[in-house]
């Protein structure tokens, strides 16, 4: 994607859904779970984390974010290799609106850029600068690396079924250890009809009275390797899935 985005079908800036997959923001409503002292992906500003992106008709692409309460404060957030030579600078006016529960609310900022042949892995570290002066550091170990994406989904694509399915599958992903599917409604604009929560096993079990007789849907499999590790952040690797269409008979 630019890529297909299982959220919204094109990027937005500001109070807009941005071109980013909801799954990768499952950790950051969590809220914050360890100090800046335990974990490098925090620090006092917020949290910081690169996903090497494996989506439909693109090269592999790097997602550095970098999620926030002090949006209102924040200058600069520049993303830099691991010999400190610039990676990229996120976009402030693209992101993510985030409201905890119990919490301040949060922007979450991030940008893509296509992942050089010569990109190496190790620790890439995000300085933030506030209004103030001050910065901040937070580092993210990268691993460079593709995360497959998923195929074998039943129904197949372009299929037509008589009766309406009870789950949705498909071939476990080399790698993958969580899966989120997003389910839209063909009849009516591409509308998303379902965002699953996070599953660890290759298969939906659908909610019952989603899909109907006469329907006609498309859905998308965002895969990833890790949750909320202390190295790798929220995750590391993720892959998209193509959408597959498929229909039932009235």
């Amino acid at each position: 994607m630019h890529f297909i985005n299982p959220i919204s079908r094109k990027p937005h800036t500001n109070n807009r859904l941005c071109s980013f997959p909801l799954i990768a923001l499952g950790l950051l409503y969590s809220g914050v779970t360890a100090s800046a002292e335990q974990d490098p992906h925090y620090n006092a500003a917020g949290f910081f984390d690169i996903h090497v992106c494996n989506w439909p008709e693109r090269s592999l692409f790097f997602m550095p974010l970098f999620s926030t309460p002090r949006f209102s404060e924040t200058e600069k957030i520049e993303v830099f290799y691991p010999d400190g030579s610039p990676l990229s600078e996120l976009d402030l006016d693209n992101y993510r609106k985030i409201t905890p529960k119990n919490k301040p609310p949060k922007r979450a900022f991030m940008v893509e850029t296509d992942v050089p042949s010569s990109a190496p892995d190790g620790w890439y570290s995000a300085r933030v600068t506030l209004k103030d002066g001050s910065q901040y550091q937070a580092r993210d170990y990268v691993i460079i690396d593709s995360l497959p994406q998923a195929a074998g989904q039943v129904p197949a694509p372009d299929e037509e079924v008589t009766e309406i399915p009870k789950e949705l599958a498909w071939d476990a992903i080399p790698g993958a250890a969580f899966y989120q599917v997003f389910i839209r409604d063909l009849w009516n604009d591409g509308k998303l009809l379902h965002s699953s929560k996070l599953l660890t096993e290759p298969r939906l079990v659908l909610p019952e009275g989603l899909l109907e007789k006469g329907g006609y849907y498309s859905w998308v499999i965002h895969a990833r390797d890790t949750n909320e590790h202390v190295l790798l952040g929220d995750f590391n690797h993720g892959s998209l899935s193509p959408p597959v269409s498929f229909a039932i008979s009235d």
